[in-house]
């Protein structure tokens, strides 16, 4: 049984990251600091002979016992809303916690893959965004802690594969939506979702002509899962690059809940990407893959999930202070 470290595991990725490998066959140790995540992700699992948990920040020196064969580095916050509530946390989780786990792989001759994301690529010049695209980031804006943790990530990962001989993986995050994602993350399809659940009119940030492109989790971890089996090091595009404007989106969500509120329209936050898409041609080539859900299908099963939440997490206070946020 091939045993494998998720950190970040209680998160909305992590966790369903979990489900796949231990549905694969293989021993599953997560770790999760829950300073994001949140345990009713995972309790389901519980009962596993093969899952365990650990309760640490991998900022601090990691200690897994026994063997282990892989390790998917996903621990880190990963919305807006969360850059300007822990800023100092999310870079060392990129930055030291990145370091850590490198180093246990290398300890463990374990193959890593780590999560970076398309925010390295920040407000895009070329479009759609390829993997040899350097980006265009703004270092010390709001989105700086995370885009450059993550970019450290890469040169990081980069600098044990070449010097230390450690196999490696990297893939670059794409939007992605599904089941367990936070109400409260910031991030816009949570937003509209909670906004129209609510009662509340859907808030589109500028003129909503900025683009995203929406991957369905159970596609995402498809990707993942094959990237790490894969014999490629450098980073790799995993989303769907069926691209659609926040306004066009915002009507989406509209007629998939039938909500009777408007969109209302507010200045758009300091450096929020004008595009995002991904070209996914290295992915099909070395991996085979390429997003299988559609957006309505994934939309309805999200919808269906977000509308078992109990009314005392869906009216919180602070579902509704997104605005003061910036937002994916």
């Amino acid at each position: 049984m091939p045993r494998i470290l998720i950190t970040g595991a209680a998160g909305f990725l992590g966790s369903h990251l979990c489900d796949r490998f231990l549905k694969e066959g293989y021993e599953v140790v997560g770790m999760d600091n829950l300073i994001t995540g949140d345990l009713r992700n995972l309790e389901h699992l519980f009962p596993e002979a093969a899952f365990s948990f650990y309760n640490h920040d991998v900022s601090n020196f990691i200690h897994v016992p026994g063997a282990l064969d892989y390790i998917l580095h996903f621990a880190s916050p990963a919305s807006p809303i969360d850059y300007l509530k822990i800023p100092i946390q999310t870079l060392k989780v990129g930055s030291l916690g990145t370091h850590n786990c490198l180093g246990l792989a290398k300890a463990k001759n374990a193959r890593i893959l780590v999560a970076s994301t398309s925010e390295v690529y920040g407000d895009p010049m070329v479009h759609p965004q390829t993997e040899e695209y350097w980006g265009n980031v703004n270092p010390v804006g709001p989105r700086g802690v995370y885009d450059e943790a993550k970019r450290f990530q890469e040169a990081m990962t980069m600098a044990y594969h070449t010097y230390h001989g450690v196999e490696t993986r990297i893939i670059r995050i794409f939007n992605t939506y599904g089941p367990r994602m936070r109400l409260n993350d910031g991030r816009v399809l949570p937003a509209f979702i909670g906004q129209a659940l609510r009662g509340e009119d859907l808030t589109v940030f500028g003129d909503g002509s900025q683009t995203r492109s929406f991957c369905f989790v159970d596609d995402l971890v498809e990707g993942i899962y094959r990237l790490l089996h894969s014999d490629y090091p450098y980073p790799v595009n995993i989303g769907n690059p069926d691209e659609i404007t926040i306004l066009q989106f915002a009507e989406e969500i509209i007629k998939l809940t039938g909500t009777t509120q408007k969109i209302v329209h507010k200045p758009l936050p300091k450096d929020d990407p004008t595009q995002r898409q991904p070209d996914i041609t290295k992915a099909r080539a070395e991996l085979g893959w390429e997003p299988k859900v559609a957006r309505a299908e994934g939309l309805k099963i999200t919808y269906e999930a977000f509308q078992q939440l109990p009314r005392e997490v869906l009216y919180k206070q602070e579902h509704r202070d997104f605005e003061q946020f910036v937002r994916k």
